[in-house]
């Protein structure tokens, strides 16, 4: 017999955006005779993103943080891959047919300054979702602007100023309210806050989460700090060299990182006491080109505990021998380096993941 006092089970939100396996890849070079290189900025992603949640993207420059967040707002074709946004399998739709999903789907820029019409006030620059999407009278989009800088706190006044006229952080609160001018569902932070100071990062990652917690806005949080990263998220995907190495929830990664690359990330994080030791995880060299990815494993020519295996076959991302299914790693070793049974290489042996390398 039920409980009838007994609180229902909860049921996860079902996912606002789903993305399998998306690509995408650019050709360089070629010619009428000539046939190009194929550079794989984006290989094989796959993620959910619900309501009310924010996934923290992080990785080093290049790694394809970006082109990610182009292709999955269909901001360009992806190669292949599927992409639906609230319920709609977008991936096919045509520039007219995302017209009307655009209201619901935005991306706040790193630089403001660029972003920001230098030339438009302020007003100009809020009202232009309204005028582009046919929303309201002029008096109407006169209070709708008023209301968005008040919620983004700064006055009314700034409406006929221009964005020259602001500090960093300020011309960056402007650009959210244009992003969250048509209330969309998904927002998409592209190194958002990397290029403000310390103190006004705080103040608008405080922002995102209090506009988040209103609208129950979906969240895709690009950046490479990863002590950013664990402010705002509830789950982290580290991407490396086009592919998701590693996918949580944020203090799982950060108190159980399991993979060699996820470690050295988070070894690098400054440490605010100064008298504390730790040692760095050993990591060498500069990440290869997408152009020209390693075989099997991208991270191999760079990881002190790979083997012959990581280079014959590419490792699948999942949960397999871990405690926390949430947990997924695409590690072919890292239960033998978790039990520490698998020693890390010593320099001499790069020399032989080098002629792995060169001979796959």
């Amino acid at each position: 017999m039920t409980d009838v006092n007994q609180p229902p089970p909860s049921v996860a939100p079902p996912a606002l955006l789903q993305v399998e396996q998306l690509q995408q890849y650019f050709t360089l070079g070629g010619g009428l005779l000539k046939k190009g290189r194929t550079l794989y900025a984006v290989d094989g992603v796959s993620f959910s993103l619900a309501p009310g949640k924010t996934l923290g993207l992080v990785g080093e420059s290049g790694c394809g943080k970006s082109t990610l967040a182009r292709a999955l707002l269909k901001l360009q074709e992806p190669t292949g891959g599927r992409i639906v946004f609230d319920g709609q399998d977008i991936t096919a739709y045509s520039p007219r047919q995302m017209r009307p999903l655009r209201q619901q789907m935005q991306l706040v820029f790193q630089d403001p300054q660029e972003s920001l019409n230098s030339r438009h006030t302020v007003e100009t620059i809020l009202q232009e979702p309204f005028v582009i999407h046919g929303r309201g009278t002029r008096a109407e989009r006169k209070v709708w602007t008023t209301e968005l800088l008040a919620r983004v706190g700064l006055p009314a006044s700034a409406l006929g100023r221009y964005p020259h006229e602001f500090s960093g952080g300020q011309r960056q609160r402007i650009g959210i309210a244009r992003a969250m001018a048509l209330k969309p569902k998904l927002l998409v932070c592209d190194e958002a806050v990397s290029a403000l100071d310390v103190s006004v990062q705080s103040q608008i990652l405080n922002l995102l989460l209090s506009l988040q917690q209103e609208h129950q806005l979906a969240l895709l949080f690009i950046a490479h700090d990863l002590s950013v990263v664990k402010h705002i998220s509830d789950d982290i995907a580290v991407m490396y060299l086009g592919r998701i190495i590693e996918l949580a929830p944020a203090d799982e990664l950060y108190h159980h990182p399991r993979h060699p690359y996820t470690q050295a990330l988070l070894a690098a994080i400054p440490r605010p006491n100064p008298r504390q030791r730790f040692a760095p995880a050993m990591l060498i060299g500069e990440p290869p080109s997408p152009a020209n990815p390693p075989s099997g494993c991208h991270f191999r020519t760079r990881c002190p505990y790979a083997g012959e295996l990581c280079a014959k076959q590419p490792p699948r991302l999942n949960s397999e021998g871990l405690v926390n299914k949430e947990h997924h790693v695409a590690c072919h070793y890292h239960q033998q380096i978790a039990e520490g049974s698998r020693l890390p290489k010593s320099a001499a042996d790069y020399d032989n993941i080098a002629s792995l390398s060169s001979s796959s």
